[in-house]
């Protein structure tokens, strides 16, 4: 059956691979079923109605995903979009949520009409081949930063960014809160790393497990002692099975009225997750395909329109359940890296997280210790394509550089997409070497820049 439904065999995998695949990239983005409520609660959203809406509309676009598009991607709630939300246009513009729904929703419908006429495909044919090849590998180094962020190697600093001080933490009385976790979280990079270099079969799951098996018996033996204050929890299970949350507090709460009596306002705050989304997605789809060999010799993906369109039913529905706006993971390049190569994967992941919502005490409890040794080999893994960007033609090597770095520095896949574009187009056009470049490109490059002074 699964042969038939997801080609297994023509796309050079098979059902245990496809299963642990789909269970790695689930561990490694189950937190945002904790993060999501706790940010969009922010807004005045019931935390619980935030969790159901979350899990289930990740669960439905994933098998959108899967049956549309039959590729490893799995999708859930954005970060930095849930943000903009939550803090921006519910907090400092101080409108209400039911605002900011809707703004999400009329943002899912135009991308459904965007994704059926090839417009999002036309954009993402347009971007030339390094330039895809310099996304993946930004998004290596973007991914790799959330690991260490995620893990506290890497904290706030006086240098904006630091690294965890272990003194500082003996002396502050919280080595045993904080600091062991970064040090369980460096043991599981190396043991994950082990095993990767052995070419042990599911070694990023089995890494995940190690490492959260490791804050276990510290937890049991005293050398880790959970501080929820501080937002160190236990990683001992309380309980298998919980009911799930009611969505009514939540679901088809928009706000039309809205949109006729500050129309200039609301075009404003769709304008912003229409372009964050578009190239968070276009830029984790580049990045994830490329990982995974599915571009063909014209750096193009095929069935991205599909893709796309599983991506936008995703955000639609999120936003009539109840949540900000579904996108495709990043983390998806965890079960790639697994052998993943079908949408098996991401059905598998959908599945879980239906499962969660009846086992959250279980899922929630993974730490981010455990899942962060994992992204940081992920972030290895993708950045190895850095070495088929010719870095002798300057031309094309210096965007590429620009795009890589940016998505680290600017903490953004889309922003560092956008500069790599601007850069790309303006270089080329000083050098006059814009023989075959798409007219898309020129376009993008004025959006981004007016993008930059008008939201």
């Amino acid at each position: 059956m699964f042969e038939n439904l997801f080609k297994l065999k023509e796309n050079g995998t098979n059902t245990r691979t496809e299963l642990t695949a789909g269970l790695t990239t689930f561990m490694t983005m189950v937190y945002i079923l904790a993060v999501n409520p706790g940010i969009l609660s922010a807004s005045g959203m019931d935390s619980g109605a935030v969790f159901t809406a979350t899990a289930v509309s990740s669960a439905v676009a994933c098998f959108a995903m899967a049956l549309l598009a039959n590729k490893p991607f799995a999708l859930s709630a954005g970060l930095g979009l849930n943000a903009y939300f939550a803090y921006t246009i519910c907090g400092s513009m101080g409108y209400g949520w039911p605002v900011a729904l809707t703004a999400v929703l009329c943002e899912g419908l135009i991308f459904i009409v965007m994704s059926l006429t090839n417009v999002r495909e036309a954009i993402f044919n347009s971007i030339p081949k390094t330039l895809k090849i310099a996304v993946s590998c930004g998004i290596g180094l973007f991914i790799a930063f959330i690991g260490c962020q995620n893990a506290h190697i890497i904290v706030d600093g006086s240098t904006l960014v630091g690294l965890f001080s272990f003194k500082a933490s003996l002396e502050s009385g919280t080595f045993f809160t904080e600091g062991i976790t970064v040090v369980l979280a460096l043991i599981g990079v190396i043991i994950t790393a082990y095993m990767l270099i052995k070419g042990v079969k599911g070694y990023m799951l089995l890494g995940i497990l190690a490492t959260w098996l490791l804050g276990i018996i510290c937890q049991l033996t005293g050398l880790y002692v959970p501080n929820p204050e501080l937002g160190f929890y236990s990683v001992i299970p309380s309980a298998l099975f919980s009911a799930p949350a009611s969505m009514s507090a939540t679901m088809f709460k928009f706000d039309f009225g809205f949109i006729g009596s500050h129309f200039g306002d609301f075009i404003v705050m769709m304008l912003a997750f229409l372009f964050v989304d578009i190239f968070d997605t276009l830029g984790t789809v580049i990045g994830c395909a490329a990982k995974a060999d599915m571009l063909d010799e014209d750096g193009k993906l095929p069935g991205i329109k599909q893709v796309l369109l599983a991506d936008a039913i995703g955000t639609t529905l999120g936003a009539c359940l109840g949540t900000s706006t579904i996108t495709t993971f990043v983390e998806s390049s965890s079960g790639i890296s697994e052998g993943g190569r079908t949408g098996m994967v991401s059905c598998v992941t959908g599945i879980l997280f239906l499962a969660a919502l009846f086992m959250s005490p279980l899922f929630l409890t993974i730490p981010s210790f455990a899942t962060a040794p994992a992204l940081i080999v992920v972030g290895f893994l993708m950045m190895q394509q850095i070495t088929d960007i010719d870095w002798s033609d300057m031309t094309d090597a210096i965007p590429c550089f620009i795009c890589i770095t940016m998505m680290g520095f600017a903490y953004s896949i889309s922003e560092g997409i956008a500069f790599g574009i601007i850069s790309y187009v303006v270089l080329h056009v000083l050098t006059r070497k814009t023989e075959g470049m798409s007219i898309l490109m020129y376009v993008l490059t004025v959006l981004f820049i007016l993008k930059y002074f008008l939201i």
